[in-house]
């Protein structure tokens, strides 16, 4: 990394010992944080790369398996590498709690232990465990000058930094053992350890904040909602980059100069709270960012010319338009139609497209979101008549719930049976099963009209959908096969209920987190009904070299989806923001592509 392009960039000016890059999903904050992590081995240091998200890349990224013990990359002297896996991490955890019971219990007992473990709160608690460490441990990870931290998408990553204070908040009141028995239990004799991570998390001379965005409105909004959480939970100061602006070596065609004038718009308008933050702004490559190549050419300017012509050679792809998706969901009348992928692919936008184009055609549909960080209502723009809309808001549901079993379990308790119920309800444990009674009440509705639901990034949903698998063992163990009944999972796995629209982008990434997502909705025996290639720029039928080279890369990736399903729509990149009635609605109105 040449010294220009290093001091070019402020955030890595006196970098402390740990920094996290955090922000609204497909931002790039793999590609920032694996280029700091780079950055600061090539100058030196010693500098472990830590992945916080569930559907974490790091290992694409550099042509390395890594997984949840620390690896070295080999070509990056001083670079070494660790992704949290969550299911490897509830197991470890499970093993440490059940290993010392093993042969003092009976087998019954054991595996009653064993399921009360199963769930999404155990798996967000052993990566918290895992976390916490690698802030406090310093037996373990003293070495390393840098800790770089690329977090998961913005709801997963409020919530795991939140932790550390909740659960010191939650032991210091717990007067000893903590009430939730299952997934906490051990927990009271690392109160040390979380008490320590908190200090660091809020120290700035050890911990820096980097607010990875976009130039768009949403992403920016985004980054205030974060900023203004982190700074209620202690971690203040702050830097901002603006990541994959056009450049100008991507020429002055209409699209280009289209594109440019709605980032500058959004530029203009950044939030007042995160406009006066350091900003650095990184330019879009024509290439992804694969490989230590790429990734060491992320601070430094696109140069205008040197494209080489056979990059910008783009085969002809066959028009697949959403309305014909459309047009196979409504004969049904009812269902329900959930779309799943990674953050920042565009969930929201093919969501509110698809609500949008059935309740045109006449039928009730009520659109509704599971994810923190969705943006439903900037979408829309306004109302459209037969369309509700909704958000399954984790704070209202956790009200709601905590209202609910006091009212109905804590009525037959005495005082101090109460106090001690109302102690259980404050644990983080809370706040999943809480959400999913919620996600629950709307696939029931999906017997009578459409519901579509823009769900939350892949690792949310993957913890939905597992406390969802949860509920369905045990009503399956309390009921046996003596009786019918259904579970939300039920009407999941049944594709005549329900309809799983995979969302992308045509990028390396992104594509290999779906395909992954695919592979584990399909252990869970639900069955994705359709893919979406959303914001392609080779459905745009670019004309400049660079932007004809970034639609070069996007062929091998959307021919690969076409081999994973016989159903995809291509969304071309637009010059527009698909915001309101009549934008969205132009998405599902094409019986073709533009040429």
């Amino acid at each position: 990394m040449p010294a220009a392009a290093r001091s070019s960039v402020k955030f890595l000016d006196n970098t402390p010992r740990f920094v996290f890059f955090t922000g609204k999903g497909g931002v790039g904050k793999t590609s920032v944080a694996c280029a700091t992590a780079l950055t600061l081995a090539r100058a030196g240091k010693r500098v472990l790369l830590v992945s916080t998200d569930p559907a974490s890349n790091l290992g694409q990224v550099f042509g390395e398996t890594i997984g949840n013990t620390v690896t070295a990359i080999p070509d990056v002297p001083g670079l070494f590498a660790l992704e949290i896996d969550p299911e490897q991490a509830a197991d470890a955890y499970r093993e440490r709690i059940i290993a010392p019971a093993r042969g003092l219990l009976p087998d019954s007992e054991l595996a009653g232990i064993a399921e009360s473990l199963s769930g999404s709160c155990t798996t967000e608690i052993a990566s918290f465990d895992e976390f916490t460490n690698l802030l406090a441990d310093d037996s373990s990870y003293g070495e390393y000058d840098h800790v770089v931290f690329d977090t998961a998408p913005t709801g997963h990553t409020i919530r795991l930094l939140q932790l550390p204070g909740s659960w010191t908040d939650f032991l210091e009141a717990g007067n000893g053992d903590p009430s939730c028995l299952g997934p906490l239990s051990g927990l009271e004799k690392h109160k040390q350890v979380y008490a320590t991570a908190v200090q660091a998390l809020t120290d700035p001379a050890r911990t820096r904040l980097v607010l990875v965005s976009r130039a768009q409105t949403s992403s920016l909004n985004e980054i205030k909602r974060t900023y203004f959480e982190l700074n209620q939970i202690g971690i203040g100061g702050g830097f901002v980059v603006v990541n994959g602006l056009l450049p100008e070596a991507a020429g002055g065609e209409e699209l280009a100069r289209a594109l440019r004038a709605r980032e500058a718009a959004a530029m203009a308008a950044m939030p007042s709270a995160v406009a006066g933050l350091p900003l650095d702004i990184l330019e879009l490559k024509p290439g992804n960012m694969v490989g230590i190549p790429a990734i060491e050419s992320l601070f430094v300017a696109t140069p205008e010319a040197g494209i080489a012509p056979e990059a910008a050679l783009v085969a002809e792809i066959a028009d697949a338009p959403l309305a014909a998706l459309v047009d196979e969901m409504e004969p049904d009348g009812h269902g329900l139609v959930m779309c799943m992928g990674k953050g920042g692919v565009g969930k929201t936008t093919v969501a509110a497209a698809i609500a949008v184009a059935l309740a045109k055609r006449g039928h009730p549909v009520h659109l509704t979101t599971t994810d923190p960080a969705a943006h439903l209502t900037e979408t829309l723009a306004g109302s459209i008549p037969g369309l509700t809309v909704s958000r399954i808001d984790p704070e209202a549901a956790i009200d709601e719930y905590r209202r609910h079993v006091m009212e109905t379990k804590g009525r037959s308790l005495d005082e101090d049976g109460r106090a001690a119920l109302a102690e259980d309800l404050m644990s983080p444990c809370t706040d999943e099963v809480a959400v999913f009674r919620q996600f629950s009440k709307v696939v029931q509705e999906s017997r009578r009209h459409f519901v579509v639901i823009d769900t939350a990034p892949t690792g949310h949903t993957l913890l939905l959908l597992d406390a969802t698998g949860s509920y369905h063992r045990e009503i399956a163990r309390q009921v046996g096969d003596t009786m019918g009944f259904v579970t939300p999972l039920m009407r999941l796995q049944d594709p005549a209920q329900t309809k799983v629209v995979l969302v992308t982008l045509a990028e390396t990434t992104p594509v290999l987190e779906a395909e992954e997502l695919k592979s584990d909705l399909e252990r869970a025996g639900i069955h994705p009904w359709a893919w979406v290639i959303n914001n392609s720029i080779a459905a745009a039928h670019p004309k400049t070299p660079f932007l004809r080279a970034r639609a070069a890369n996007e062929i091998e990736q959307i021919t690969k989806v076409r081999t994973l399903t016989d159903r995809v729509a291509l969304i071309p990149l637009l010059p527009e923001e698909p915001i309101g009635e009549e934008k969205l609605s132009a998405l599902t109105a094409l019986s073709s592509l533009p040429a």
